[in-house]
């Protein structure tokens, strides 16, 4: 990378100088004859000195100058007297004569940004300093206790906090004279407090601060409710900067308030420049750390390593999609140069933004495409048998054929099974397509080729009832299939494990416990993954770890986004189940508040009498289990006792014992049982063809993805089927709240948009795409169950285009070097590593 020319730096200097300097020094000519002319001093000066800064970065000492000089012409035109004017222009000139005649500073900016020149064009051979390494702790006003503090925002280094980015922008740069703004508008205005009032109205326990602000225009109140530790902060005689929306008041126009969503109390310190007069950001707070801090901190990091910032981006890539230098990009967000387009910078589609984007998704996509590469280059120790006598007992025991779809799914499945490499694939279903029989046939086909199969669920109810549903179907071609849970006595596990280990069990169901320690397989060929979202991208190194090469089909109901797919299971192929079985009817959804409970015992009524059966699931969280499970409970007495009393009701929850739940399940499948009350345990795996209305309770509570497989437990069989939502509140408004850290709450708005977005669709993709729109990346079925990389710039619903790219990038670079060898690749190889090595098991990569 070419060094910056030193000579240039200064030049430009200097002319940035020359350009302030004639303005004022044409307003002191012939004795000040001039200065009435000359007008919006202020605004240029200020934009000159602000354009400046955010060029480049200079040396404190320097800074605090060009400061200085925009102070002095801050309120030039609003509050001074042609006397104070005239001593300001005279300190100005000074000023400017002083950095123009005086080669120390602008030699010593010279030489400081050739400094940062060299650390830059070093980042080849390796970086001065291991940003990733270097903690925090010890960057200039941290300290161990601060430490603390930005640890709870997830930074614990240098290049964790320089990568920590603001989560909106305040437009500070223009400010406006209290006599101009109007009701409506958004403002910035910065004035003295000439009077600050704290008022308690005891009746409704409300605390209130009325705070008059002054300029030499006029002067507006802004009101503070139940936020007493301002007073402390806001008293007369404080300058400030507020920005917020402007009201009219009680007597209209003319008694203009303003509501202030961010203030800064402004103290003439040196750091002033970083909080108002620019495009100011907005960074998440947590107590005792404010935004404002933030800002502090990140000028500093800036200036003390954003030359050392490592360029792992290959410049080929740069260059193809024109993308700045990484120094450039995290400036630029979190200090964006003036006229930036705020619009761009809220959604953060900046070139800045864009740039930071795809590197982190350039990073993982490369992650992706060579994990996918080391299985596909992993020998398989068995090769199974497409033609096991079982597989054509199993086609005989089944009452019904295969769909096309499943038939065209099973054979991609077993192109896989007989293949030398190992198998790793995604199978997508919508509910009730059938995907466990296609899973069933794998299993068959596996155990009858001499190895063993683990059936794993995320919980143990789903366990259970994938056991009970398989069992009968695996005895009958032969093969002896075992339940491994939690439960139970500890001679009846230690027997479970021994048939495990032994091989005499052919078939293990339970959650992913099962290829932790303490399991044992004897010859483990097959790992089919129902509903264990994560597991795609996170567990195999497990199973590596453990010795185990087997195939690994991964199973799921839950529509995954296009995005979502591309990340959480990028390194696994896919197969779609896009045909549900015949004769199957759109389920009828309908969404009731509690004033219509009436209409929903009438239409459960009514089914109940011609002979069908009925769902009514209540929502079961871990934070609140004791009361979701008394409501369940309680509901179900209910029912029985004044709602349907010549009616069979049934409870089932995962406190149950085994025993009870299985008795449960076979009187509804039986029919003994006509009403089932339940949590959200039979979100899977129960198939009661019967069964024709599903009532959901609290509606709301659970997610979109969540709510159609629920809704799938009905319309299996030829009758026509109704899904139920009963939503707590329905709501007209549609503004959403803000909580404190500047996050979006979950209100009644935004849960109506995705039961209204369950009632218009039927496609699980829609579905699934709509929720992630709304409920977003970082909400959707939560990060932790789908094992969604976490991102820092990126944004799954944002960035889709981006990550095509970043794919496609990526494939392109790992078929031009594919073992990443080559010098200008080792910045890349090693942050990917670094990002990517743990979670993926990137062995043969390092």
């Amino acid at each position: 990378m070419p060094r910056p020319d030193s000579t240039h730096l200064h030049d430009s200097f200097q002319a940035f100088l020359q350009r302030v300097t004639r303005p004022i020094e044409f307003a002191c000519r012939d004795a000040y004859a001039h200065l009435p002319a000359v007008k919006n001093l202020d605004h240029f000066v200020s934009d000159q000195v602000i354009g400046a800064l955010g060029e480049r970065l200079y040396p404190r000492a320097l800074e605090v100058e060009l400061l200085s000089l925009r102070n002095l012409f801050v309120d030039f035109h609003t509050r001074l007297t042609a006397t104070e004017q005239q001593d300001r222009l005279s300190q100005a000139l000074s000023l400017l004569r002083r950095l123009q005649e005086s080669g120390v500073v602008t030699n010593q900016s010279t030489n400081t940004l050739k400094e940062k020149a060299q650390n830059v064009a070093s980042v080849s051979y390796g970086p001065a300093r291991r940003l990733w390494e270097l903690s925090i702790q010890f960057a200039k006003g941290v300290g161990p206790k601060r430490t603390l503090l930005l640890e709870r925002l997830g930074i614990r280094t240098v290049e964790e906090a320089l990568w920590t980015l603001p989560w909106r922008y305040d437009d500070r740069s223009v400010i406006t004279p209290v006599a101009k703004l109007m009701a409506g508008a958004t403002s910035c205005i910065c004035g003295v407090i000439s009077q600050a009032e704290a008022t308690r109205a005891r009746a409704r326990r409300l605390s209130i601060l009325d705070v008059a602000v002054q300029d030499t225009t006029g002067t507006v109140h802004a009101v503070f409710f139940n936020q007493p530790y301002l007073e402390d902060m806001l008293k007369e005689g404080a300058r400030v900067m507020m920005v917020g929306r402007v009201v009219a008041g009680r007597r209209g126009w003319m008694d203009l308030r303003m509501e202030p969503t961010q203030f800064e109390v402004l103290d003439g310190g040196e750091d002033e420049l970083l909080h108002v007069g620019r495009i100011v950001p907005i960074y998440h707070e947590t107590k005792g750390w404010t935004s404002r801090q933030m800002r502090i901190l990140m000028q500093g990091l800036l200036t003390e390593y954003g030359g050392e910032l490592e360029e792992v981006l290959p410049l080929s890539v740069r260059a193809r999609h024109r993308l700045p230098p990484i120094g450039e990009a995290i400036h630029q967000v979190h200090f964006p140069p003036p006229k930036t387009d705020l619009a761009a910078l809220e959604r953060g589609v900046t070139v800045a933004h864009r740039r930071l984007a795809f590197e982190e998704l350039f990073l993982l996509q490369a992650a992706m495409v060579l994990r996918q590469r080391e299985v596909k280059e992993e020998l398989k120790r068995v090769r199974f048998n497409p033609y096991a006598v079982q597989l054509k007992q199993l086609a005989q025991r089944l009452p019904f054929k295969l769909t096309p779809a499943q038939e065209r799914v099973w054979r991609e499945i077993q192109a896989d099974m007989v293949a030398a490499r190992p198998m790793n694939r995604l199978v997508q279903g919508d509910v009730g397509s059938g995907k466990t029989v296609v899973a069933l046939h794998a299993l068959v086909m596996a155990c009858g080729s001499g190895c063993q199969a683990a059936l794993m669920v995320p919980t143990e109810i789903l366990a259970e009832q994938h056991y009970l549903n398989l069992r009968p179907l695996l005895e009958a071609v032969g093969l002896k299939a075992v339940l491994l849970k939690s439960g139970g006595t500890a001679k009846d596990r230690t027997a479970i494990l021994k048939q495990v280990e032994s091989g005499e069990a052919q078939v293990a169901i339970g959650t992913h416990a099962l290829i932790q320690k303490h399991v044992t397989f004897a010859n483990l060929g097959l790992v089919v993954v129902d509903e264990q979202h994560k597991f795609g991208v996170m567990q195999r190194k497990t199973l590596l770890e453990k010795g185990y090469r087997p195939d690994v089909l991964v199973m799921t109901a839950t529509p995954i986004p296009r995005t979502l797919a591309m990340t959480v299971y990028g390194d696994l192929d896919v197969s779609v189940i896009d045909m549900l079985p015949p004769g199957r009817k759109p389920v009828r959804t309908l969404l009731y508040s509690e004033g219509q409970r009436h209409k929903t015992w009438q239409l459960v009524g009514d089914e109940l009498r011609a002979g069908r059966q009925v769902y009514i699931v209540y929502p079961l969280v871990e934070e609140s289990e004791k009361v979701d499970l008394k409501a369940a409970i309680q509901g179900a007495e209910h029912l029985q006792r004044e709602v349907f009393p010549e009616v069979q009701v049934g409870l089932l929850h995962g406190r149950l014992p085994t025993a009870e739940k299985e008795r449960t399940m076979a009187a509804f499948k039986a029919g003994t049982l006509q009403l089932l009350v339940a949590t959200t345990v039979i979100e899977v795996g129960v198939d009661v063809p019967n069964a024709t209305v599903m009532v959901i309770e609290h509606a709301e509570r659970f997610g979109l993805a969540q709510l159609h497989q629920l809704r799938g437990r009905v319309g299996r069989g030829a009758h026509q089927s109704l899904c139920i939502l009963m939503a707590s509140y329905l709501v007209r408004e549609a503004r959403p709240r803000v909580s404190r850290d500047g996050k979006p709450e979950q209100n009644a708005s935004n849960a109506q948009q995705r039961l209204a977005a369950l009632v218009n669709s039927h496609d699980g993709f829609i579905i699934a795409e709509e929720d992630l729109r709304i409920r977003g990346p970082g909400e959707f079925l939560g990060l932790r169950q789908w094992g969604v990389p976490e991102f820092r710039a990126a944004n799954l619903v944002r960035d889709v285009q981006l990550l095509e790219l970043a794919r496609q990038e990526a494939a392109a670079l790992l078929e031009q070097d594919p073992g990443l060898t080559l010098p200008q690749h080792q910045a890349f190889k090693a942050a990917m590593c670094r990002r990517w090595q743990g979670k993926l098991a990137l062995g043969n990569v390092s």
